[in-house]
């Protein structure tokens, strides 16, 4: 079915009061009142006090939204709770890069997490396997406990099992549940099916069980995004578009040949990924694990992207889905004429169903902004949201550099950390910025009240 949403090309959004923008959003998304008014209300203290342990209050970030992001031809605009300044401008302007491009092209997995047993004092590891993998449909019979995700289609797929005959302890034995999760990030399902397995295990290996839990390197669970863009949205008073695409390649390198500044470019990738998941109630840190886990996967920690020169041939040929571009939302350009080809794949674990996806009322209309049919959509955006801040940070890198627009942003974080009235935070960060002394003490004197 044709997406029926109005554009997510929101010129001059940043530009309007909130008021305006939150009429605009409740009108785009379909919000009624009460949705409304849990961007601003969010989460009662009642609510906070049946999430987690000894709560004693609760502890508000922003909720921004991301413009201009096409999505395999769809629209959408995307919710963001983060407190550092410039991620949201950035992701709206590297989506606005990618539409001229024909916006992003993503694919994902099935939704296949895995879950394990950890068998110690196996006396004969080969015949343990045997046994364990004879008896496969046994054991993922027995694993099927979910009655909801089984109504779904899901549930369990397939019985692995690994050898790690070096350990600091001793040799070990790891059983490995493959199960399908459907549209739930799946922890607690896992976490029982393999409980369940836990004593069957033992006999077939004649060992003994000790951990049973899920696995947040979800290898099996990847999402991934392109985009195809083309040399000249990248010109510049000072660089031709060429350049450009050129010296985000060379950055890109280094950030795949060296883990020191792979470290810094991946966790970049994650200042957009993590306040999307943040924003629908899903658990930020068992992505960031899996996503950080998967860069070392050859043995060196490694850029989760691929950036590459090219031409206007579309695809880098390594995902299920290849780019085409939509000419209905931009000119194709000249078949010969350079573009920069972007690529990001990566464990996503993300669920619409159940925890706090289901509990948190600004998470809900948090996931009914996005539009999403189900987790596997979730996750595409996901990569694409990542794939969107990798090149947003590797632009300003390799042109005005990363301070000079944050640093404008952050000169508001200062102004309100000097104690500046709501009225005339706009005015003393302008100061700041002509001055080129974005400092609290700074702004104090300005104000006329520093010490």
């Amino acid at each position: 079915m044709a997406d029926t949403r109005p554009s997510s090309r929101l010129s001059g959004f940043y530009q309007k009061s909130v008021a305006e923008r939150v009429a605009l959003l409740s009108d785009w998304a379909g919000l009624n009142p009460d949705e409304t008014a849990a961007l601003d209300q969010s989460l009662s203290l009642a609510q906070a006090d049946k999430l987690i342990e000894n709560v004693v209050g609760r502890y508000s970030l922003p909720l921004g939204i991301g413009t201009n992001f096409l999505i395999n031809s769809k629209d959408y605009l995307i919710p963001l709770v983060v407190e550092e300044p410039s991620i949201v401008a950035a992701l709206s302007y590297a989506a606005r890069l990618a539409r001229s491009g024909g916006g992003f092209v993503t694919g994902s997995t099935e939704p296949v997490m895995i879950g394990q047993v950890q068998l110690l004092d196996v006396a004969a590891p080969e015949r343990a396997e045997a046994a364990i993998l004879a008896a496969q449909d046994e054991l993922l019979a027995a694993a099927n406990s979910s009655p909801t995700i089984a109504r779904l289609g899901g549930g369990p797929q397939e019985i692995r099992v690994r050898h790690l005959p070096h350990t600091p302890t001793g040799p070990m034995l790891i059983v490995h549940l493959l199960f399908d999760c459907r549209d739930a990030m799946g922890a607690n399902a896992i976490n029982t099916a393999v409980e369940i397995l836990a004593p069957r295990l033992e006999e077939l290996s004649g060992g003994r069980a000790l951990l049973r839990i899920l696995s947040n390197l979800s290898d099996e669970r990847r999402a991934w995004a392109e985009v195809a863009i083309p040399a000249a949205a990248f010109s510049t008073p000072d660089f031709s578009g060429a350049e450009v695409i050129q010296t985000i390649a060379e950055a890109n390198a280094f950030a795949v040949a060296d883990p020191y500044r792979a470290a810094t470019h991946n966790k970049g990738i994650f200042n957009g990924i993590d306040p999307l998941l943040i924003a629908t109630g899903n658990d930020w840190r068992a992505v960031e694990a899996g996503g950080h886990a998967y860069a070392a996967r050859d043995g060196q920690y490694r850029a989760l992207t691929e950036w590459k020169v090219g031409t206007g041939e579309r695809g880098l040929g390594t995902g299920d889905r290849h780019l085409a571009i939509d000419s209905s939302q931009s000119p194709v350009p000249d078949p010969q004429s350079p573009v920069l080809h972007g690529r990001l794949e990566l464990p996503l674990s993300v669920g619409v169903v159940g925890g706090a996806t289901r509990s948190h009322p600004t998470a809900q209309v948090a996931l009914k902004i996005l539009g999403v049919s189900g987790a596997r959509e979730l996750s595409e955006v996901a990569a694409a949201v990542g794939l969107a801040q990798n090149l947003a940070a590797l632009r300003a890198l390799v042109t005005d550099g990363i301070q000079r627009g944050h640093m404008r942003l952050h000169a508001r974080q200062v102004a309100v950390a000097a104690g500046t009235p709501t009225e005339r935070v706009d005015e003393i960060a302008r100061q700041l910025i002509e001055l080129g002394e974005i400092r609290v003490e700074r702004a104090r004197e300005i104000l006329g009240t520093g010490e």
